[in-house]
């Protein structure tokens, strides 16, 4: 019996990442859940039917760079191959008055959502590289949004205020206190995460211009429609926990249930069609219908300025030190 493939999920206890790992036990791999709550996480997992087997729980607060680092060593020892990672996990905190912050001093959004997964990707790039090979190459997949990307529609709502990494002020001045945004503005919760999703964004395409084409490695983002209910919206005030799922399904017809985001993030991991384009942002678009293709959808100007997103880099580089 041949060896089942290996993925590593970030944020695997809830949401898309849950899903996303039980449709992937189902089509026969191994999901490596990487989670800050691990006894949440087992709970999940069996909850959901993932087979004890076809799974391996690993601590990991992305938030953290010294856990992101443990997380990356406590693999390693497990001694598997990686044939893909997930970069899912992701934090949203739209009530917060002030900024929270990291070990290290930087606002929390950007810190879990972004830094977190540079430094992972980069600290298992190694692993992945190993393994790809023509006909069958790894991935690298990082789940975007709609609110990061302008080009669609849900990117254009303006509150609090669209994704915008404008000149890299707050990186630039080293994003510490009181700096708490990358473009050095005044501190707007709800801009920090669309931010830190915007910048996940620009750093795959950054990833597929530096590694793919000596490697093979298939980096792509995704935006599986609108998971309305996923506890991402935990933090959100309650009416609009109660309010958005309607709005979804009967307003904007952008709804999508859990379990189809995760089978369709699954897709693109796992599925040969999804192997030839590596570079690209799949898209369901906004509104959902019955048997709808996934499509390569533009970003924005704000996520394909060139000497922008090569700054980004290096500036992120230098906070994750790598």
């Amino acid at each position: 019996m041949s060896t089942p493939k290996t993925c590593i999920i970030t944020g695997a206890s809830s949401g898309v990442g849950l899903w996303t790992a039980k449709a992937l036990a189902e089509r026969g791999w191994h999901v490596v859940m990487a989670c800050r709550d691990l006894a949440k996480a087992e709970a999940a997992a069996a909850g959901v039917g993932i087979p004890a087997d076809a799974r391996t729980l690993l601590h990991i607060d992305l938030g953290v760079q010294a856990s992101v680092r443990a997380f990356a060593d406590a693999f390693h020892a497990l001694g598997r191959p990686l044939d893909a990672l997930l970069l899912n996990a992701a934090v949203y905190l739209p009530r917060l008055e002030s900024p929270m912050r990291s070990p290290e001093g930087h606002e929390i959004s950007v810190a879990t959502n972004y830094f977190g997964h540079f430094l992972l990707a980069h600290l298992l790039m190694d692993d992945l590289k190993r393994t790809s090979r023509p006909g069958a190459p790894a991935r690298l997949i990082t789940l975007g949004t709609v609110t990061a990307n302008s080009e669609e529609f849900g990117g254009k709502v303006p509150i609090p205020a669209p994704a915008d990494l404008g000149d890299l002020a707050g990186l630039e001045a080293g994003f510490q206190a009181p700096v708490a945004m990358i473009d050095g503005q005044p501190f707007k919760p709800g801009k920090a995460y669309k931010d830190s999703k915007l910048a996940c964004m620009i750093m795959s395409r950054e990833l597929h211009k530096r590694f793919h084409d000596d490697t093979g490695i298939v980096f792509n983002t995704l935006y599986p429609g609108c998971v309305a209910d996923t506890p991402l919206f935990r933090h959100a005030p309650r009416a609009f926990q109660r309010i958005f799922p309607w709005f979804q399904k009967n307003i904007t017809k952008g709804y999508v249930s859990q379990p189809l985001a995760g089978d369709r993030t699954a897709q693109v991991i796992a599925e040969p069609a999804f192997a030839s384009l590596s570079g690209v942002h799949w898209s369901w678009g906004n509104r959902q219908k019955e048997g709808r293709q996934p499509f390569s959808q533009p970003l924005s100007a704000r996520g394909t300025n060139e000497p922008r997103n090569e700054r980004l880099w290096a500036l992120t580089a230098k906070m994750v030190g790598v």
